[in-house]
Order: structure tokens, then sequence, then C-alpha cells
């Protein structure tokens, strides 16, 4: 288990060569870049700008770990759900290109006027055929548990059960809903069989269990990244490193 970060929020305002320095002057190990971002790691850039990407994230001791795409697909509009599947593709290529093991995408609530179990199905359907063209390229999709509703664990099982595809999993997201009577065990155990990038936050905030997490985490044999998506700082250098003094001293107390 390793520590990373995403662009949103400390890192938005850093171009790729930024990222890498500072990213490797305070210890962490990989990125998820998200995209609206100033690195400008998107779908429009070109054949060689992908390569200079990849060929200077290799030479980094930082992993360009996964992309972060704003796609989703709730919306009870078949045309929109198809757009957003497209915009996807491009992200998957995107992510081929640049050596990026994950494309990040979301649920982003339950619109009141279509019944979930049909909403359920719908993103099921669109994570399948995102998976069907991620996997033979290489690349996972990993939906993030996220979105007033939609972030409840039950639903995201659901929504997995529905895509059924070895491509797709989830990105834990660190949410409150994620725990009942202190403990986050219950939702953990839920959707740990699909579970594949974890996205942590406020490390001081003490009513999330971040001890009990990092337990699960360990217990359960997770071996990739933990990726700090906190709020943005006056300070991004020097609480990177408080961040990271922090995360070593919550994950020592789990082994």
């Amino acid at each position: 288990m390793r520590l990373g970060a995403v662009t949103y929020n400390v890192l938005k305002d850093w171009d790729v060569e930024a990222i890498i320095r500072n990213l490797e002057a305070s210890g962490f190990e990989a990125v998820e870049l998200r995209t609206g971002h100033a690195h400008g790691v998107e779908p429009s850039i070109s054949s060689e700008a992908r390569e200079r990407i990849k060929a200077r994230f290799q030479r980094s001791k930082v992993r360009l770990l996964s992309l972060g795409s704003t796609c989703e697909f709730h919306s009870p509009d078949p045309a929109e759900r198809r757009r957003q599947v497209e915009i996807g593709k491009s992200f998957v290529d995107l992510a081929r290109d640049t050596g990026a093991l994950g494309v990040k995408v979301r649920p982003n609530g339950l619109p009141k006027e279509m019944p979930v179990d049909t909403t359920v199905a719908n993103i099921g359907a669109s994570l399948r055929e995102l998976g069907e063209y991620a996997q033979p390229r290489g690349v996972e999709i990993w939906l993030e548990v996220h979105g007033r509703d939609s972030q409840n664990p039950p639903v995201c099982a659901a929504i997995m059960k529905a895509a059924n595809h070895p491509a797709v999993g989830l990105c834990w997201n660190s949410n409150p809903t994620d725990v009942t009577n202190g403990s986050v065990k219950a939702s953990f155990e839920l959707l740990r069989p699909w579970i594949r990038n974890v996205h942590i936050t406020e490390l001081a905030n003490p009513s999330y269990p971040w001890r009990e997490l990092f337990t699960l985490l360990r217990q359960s044999g997770y071996d990739r990244y933990t990726l700090c998506e906190a709020q943005e700082s006056k300070e991004p250098e020097r609480f990177l490193r408080w961040y990271r003094a922090l995360w070593g001293e919550l994950t020592r107390a789990c082994e």
C-alpha cells in the first residue's frame, strides 16, 4: 500500500513538471491527473505530447497511475449516456498512450424521475461497454463511489454486479456514508471485491476511522495506492510533507 495524490485540489494549479518535482520531494509515489487542471493532459493532446508525458513520468519516481475523468452514466437520456461513453473511450486511449493504468469515472446522483434499479442497470451497461473497450488496451475503469445517494455502498455494489466486467472496479472515496456506528467495516466488506483504487481525504478528520480503513486494506491484501484528495492549501508543498508524515503514522499503526 503506497501513497499518491489526485490533482484535485492541492495540485490543481501545477503543470506536469511541478507535479513530479513536488511529489518526488514529498515522498509521494503516484498521481491521478484530474481533467480540467493545469497539467493539460487531456484527450485533445497530440500523439507526440502523449509520448512526451509517458516518457517524462517513466524518468521520474512518480507513477502516472490514472486519469480522473468526470464521465458519468446516470442520465435518463440515452443520447447523453452514449456521449459520456464516447468521452470515456477517449480517456481510455489517452491512458493507453501515456502509460496510465486506470480511468476514473463516476455516478453523480440518482435521477428522481427514474427508478433506482433502472439507473443502476443503465450505469452498469455503460461501464460494461467501457470495460470491453478498455480491457484489450491494458486499461482499467474505476467507478468512484460518488454522488448524492449514488455514493451509498449498496448502490455501488449493485452497479458493480450490473456491470459484471473484470476491467471495471471501484474507487473507494472515503465518504461519510461509508461509516456506520463509527466503523467502515460493513461498507468495506461489501465493496472489497471491486476496490481497485482508493481516494483518501482529510486525515486529521476524527470522524472518519482512518486506522480502521488502513487496517482493513492491509488485511485484505490491497497493494495499490491511496491517493490524497484534500482541500486546497495556501502552502501546498508544506501540506504534502505534513500529509505524508501523518499517512506514515496512521499506516504504521496498522502493521
